[in-house]
């Protein structure tokens, strides 16, 4: 609640984004490791496992993300007792609606493969990698989400190494499951799961043993506590749902081009969060700021930490991009990528990558949302972008190949994430004239 809300936004944001990157690194790994096997179909089937996958962890992170507002802003209000008591049903919420999405996906997987549009092998092998990963789903959550605690309480650095002991695991246990023994696509399957028992643990031990930050879980008053988190983590949820119900169109609408279509998207898919990591963490990482101010009435700040949030953006996709650029030809090289492939994650990194300033707009404007009371707005907006502004630009770009269907999906992208940033620059400029710079 004092001192440089950039260097706060600085600091949450590039741990935070460690730590998320971390939990795609481990798919990244896991498609490098299974690219150099060499067959399409493979990775292809990657791909399609993946969209299943976005939307787990998109749920994860969504109920994260209430987990955090909540609890930072308990947390700014001094309530330390109430925000343990909220943080253990937080917890125990978040493992159950885990089990049940996780373990129900498998139930149909074949269908929601088939209506992806993957078809024969490639659908067999995505089917029996799937079987597999998603009934470890609760565990992704328990790491996600004392992750988030741990971010609610300022321990970014704790926060990050929840995740990067996965992605170690992952890059340790990869090269000797699928290569060395042999297991191809199931080792793959193990070594996911494996990773996610690892960041569970360490979750666990940095949240009871270093802070203590559960307390006793008070069954009456469950009902209470699941009210007030799904007040931000019901919308956020649905908000963050929407962006892989856009990506699953889009997988739907390249799938008609081919494997190596389909291959290269899962490579775009997988090195997009691991590049553009800050952007994705910002959402995360700047509620608490945004909350614990809004708590301590400090609105003046709350406009200057949405401000400042928005020059970091700008300067992390510039930089993601430029890099993008200039190791473009080693991407392509180290997964393996030819033919349409090969085009796409060319087209990406030349000029596609730079839609994520409008995309980054719009995490910096679901952070204003979900923190200042209008967590509904946020998930408007993402799924009219996911809706509005994916499917019919893409269906047009389908008509000029698959990279037109991602340059249609870039273009309302940046339509909706403009629109989204403006309207959160006009609540914060409410609340200061309403309540003015600083506490009454």
């Amino acid at each position: 609640m004092t001192g440089s809300l950039l260097r706060h936004v600085s600091v949450m944001a590039s741990t935070a984004a460690i730590g998320l990157v971390a939990v795609f690194a481990v798919d990244l790994i896991n498609l490098f490791y299974i690219s150099q096997l060499g067959e399409q179909e493979i990775a292809a089937a990657v791909g399609f496992a993946g969209v299943v996958g976005f939307f787990h962890t998109s749920l994860s992170i969504g109920l994260t993300i209430g987990i955090t507002a909540v609890v930072s802003r308990k947390l700014g209000q001094g309530s330390v007792t109430e925000a343990k008591r909220i943080a253990t049903a937080s917890l125990v919420l978040m493992v159950g609606l885990c089990l049940l999405v996780g373990s129900g996906t498998a139930l149909f997987l074949h269908p929601l493969l088939a209506a992806l549009g993957a078809t024969g092998e490639t659908e067999r092998l995505a089917a029996r990698y799937l079987g597999v990963t998603v009934h470890s789903m609760p565990l992704l959550g328990i790491g996600m989400a004392c992750s988030a605690l741990l971010r609610s309480v300022g321990d970014a650095g704790r926060s990050m190494g929840v995740t990067l002991g996965a992605a170690a695991v992952t890059a340790l246990l990869d090269p000797i499951l699928i290569f060395g023994l042999h297991l191809g696509l199931d080792g793959a399957a193990v070594t996911a799961v494996v990773s996610r028992t690892v960041m569970a643990s360490v979750a666990l031990w940095s949240v009871l043993g270093k802070h203590h930050l559960l307390g006793r879980f008070e069954r009456n008053h469950l009902r209470a506590d699941a009210c007030l988190l799904a007040s931000v983590a019901g919308p956020a949820v649905l908000t963050n749902l929407a962006t892989p119900v856009g990506a699953a169109f889009v997988t739907h609408s390249i799938a008609q081009f081919g494997h190596s279509a389909v291959a290269g998207q899962a490579t775009i898919d997988r090195v997009t969060p691991v590049a553009f990591g800050l952007i994705y963490a910002l959402s995360g990482a700047v509620g608490p700021i945004l909350a614990q101010n809004l708590g301590a009435r400090q609105y003046g700040r709350v406009r200057d930490g949405l401000r400042n949030s928005l020059w970091f953006m700008v300067i992390a996709v510039g930089t993601a991009w430029l890099v993008l650029a200039l190791t473009q030809n080693l991407l392509i090289q180290a997964f393996s990528l030819d033919g349409m492939a090969a085009q796409l994650m060319h087209a990406f990194c030349s000029w596609l990558a730079g839609s994520f300033f409008f995309a980054g707009a719009l995490f910096v404007a679901n952070a204003a949302f979900n923190n200042l009371g209008r967590p509904l707005w946020s998930t408007g907006f993402n799924w009219a972008r996911a809706s509005l502004g994916t499917i019919p630009f893409a269906w047009m770009g389908s008509h000029y190949g698959p990279i037109g269907v991602l340059a249609g999906q870039a273009v309302g992208t940046a339509i909706f994430g403009s629109l989204a940033l403006v309207v959160a620059f006009r609540l914060t400029a409410k609340l200061v004239a309403q309540h003015g710079e600083s506490p009454a």
